[in-house]
């Protein structure tokens, strides 16, 4: 019975950390690109009474032996990189990514960031920058006398200067990708770093090598689904409600056997 106790307290925190999970998904529902995070969970070692395959006499074995698990916990929460609505938003600077690959900027201590988060502005050098202000790598300015920017689905960059003329190329989107996207570091602020499990970061054209395509004036909604994960919020009260459950039910038997005089 103490044992129960324990083992049963291992589900509630799992449960826990579960919930919290839940309700970051949901409080990013309108976060443009952002990635929901799966929860995943083991059961823990087991005490082993009798090992399976143990004689019971001569010539016969236990077939299935005598094992008690000792609960659950979480191993990891993964981010799940799967692709968001377009959201027409009419804007020149907002682009998004139809497909697999990230934008990457530069930080101010020289470091790279990577981000799904296609809703660009102009810095007062006229340099393309994301929402935090970071310059997208590599860098691209428009002019201030620009009239028109135009952007490719293979992420070429080119404004009209005044009411006439041709356009002109001034920088090209590089698009980034990793073996294992799942891997990144979630920095907040709608980037990514890459880690030793993501591997390094894989640069190459929009459209091409397996990447996505950009649409111009659209972002990439969140790949949230309430439904499902109101669903999963349900399931992971019950869960955490049958554990204290157990607790309660194990508690009275210790009161059951405290009280035998």
């Amino acid at each position: 019975m103490f044992k129960a106790l324990f083992t049963s307290a291992t589900g509630m925190k799992g449960q826990q950390l579960l919930v919290d999970t839940i309700s970051n998904n949901l409080a990013n529902i309108n976060t443009s690109g952002f990635k929901k995070s799966q929860v995943a969970f083991e059961d823990l070692l087991y005490e082993m009474l009798v090992t399976p395959g143990t004689e019971a006499a001569e010539g016969f074995e236990i077939p299935t032996g005598l094992q008690v698990g000792s609960g659950s916990k979480v191993t990891s929460t993964a981010k799940v990189f799967t692709q968001g609505a377009p959201i027409n938003t009419g804007n020149q600077l907002d682009v998004a990514i139809q497909g697999k690959g990230f934008f990457r900027v530069s930080l101010p201590d020289g470091t790279y960031a990577y981000t799904r988060d296609g809703g660009f502005k102009l810095n007062s050098s006229g340099q393309l920058v994301n929402n935090e202000g970071y310059v997208i790598s590599p860098g691209i300015s428009i002019p201030t006398d620009a009239t028109d920017v135009s952007i490719g689905i293979d992420g070429n960059v080119n404004v009209l200067v005044g009411s006439e003329g041709t356009m002109t190329n001034v920088g090209q989107l590089e698009m980034h990708d990793f073996i294992n996207p799942a891997g990144l570091k979630a920095m907040g602020g709608n980037l990514y770093q890459e880690t030793i499990a993501s591997g390094t970061a894989i640069s190459g054209t929009a459209g091409a090598d397996g990447l996505g395509e950009l649409m111009q004036g659209f972002l990439e909604g969140s790949n949230v689904d309430a439904v499902t994960e109101l669903v999963g919020l349900i399931l992971a009260q019950r869960a955490y409600e049958i554990n204290s459950r157990a607790i309660r039910t194990s508690d009275e038997m210790l009161s059951t056997i405290n009280g035998i005089t």
